[in-house]
């Protein structure tokens, strides 16, 4: 099981993370969700050990096992005609690239933009 305490000392240091760091906390934050909706031990330590990033031109793609968790932009830039800024978080349209619309920022305070799943459909 993941500790609380690391996850919420790492949401305290909000905007004065670096891009590396702000990622390892959705990634630790995201496991920690998992460890929320299950208490089986086995299927948490294969999530965990599943989940990874793989870095790409302009965004880094997080990967859950087999599937695209999402996408976060690595620059600010535009996204299909939108502007989007460096650590924007998108749903996966496909395997090679983002939706449309941003859905969080890994850098921001609040981060219930995402579960387990991946990133919330807007509202």
């Amino acid at each position: 099981m993941i500790n609380d305490e690391k996850i919420n000392n790492l949401n305290k240091k909000g905007n004065n993370m670096n891009y590396n760091e702000a990622i390892n906390n959705l990634l630790e934050n995201i496991k920690t969700d998992y460890a929320k909706w299950t208490t089986w031990e086995e299927g948490i330590e294969r999530f965990n050990n599943n989940i990874r990033t793989e870095d790409g031109r302009k965004y880094t793609k997080v990967i859950q096992g087999s599937s695209v968790w999402g996408f976060i932009a690595k620059t600010d830039g535009v996204v299909k005609g939108l502007p989007c800024k460096k650590g924007d978080v998108f749903k996966a349209a496909s395997w090679r690239g983002p939706a449309r619309y941003t859905r969080g920022n890994i850098f921001a305070e609040n981060q219930n933009y995402f579960q387990w799943t991946g990133p919330n459909y807007m509202v």
